[in-house]
């Protein structure tokens, strides 16, 4: 079975936070204090931050590959 890279998985938590973020600012309709906004604020914030951590996991792992 074939493991998924974590350049890969980056991307695709990158499309994923893209989608949540589009989707808060849809959902904020009057003001953006609503539940449904702040979630998905929180949300496409988690993603972005796993996306950041899945790139430097993959410099990593090619940096050592390298050697």
């Amino acid at each position: 079975m074939r493991r998924t890279s974590p350049f890969a998985m980056g991307i695709i938590y990158v499309l994923m936070g893209t989608l949540f973020t589009y989707l808060a600012i849809g959902f904020a309709t009057e003001t953006v204090w609503n539940f449904s906004t702040i979630l998905l604020a929180l949300f496409a914030t988690f993603d972005f931050g796993m996306a950041i951590r899945m790139f430097a996991l993959h410099n990593k792992i090619k940096k050592v590959t390298k050697k």
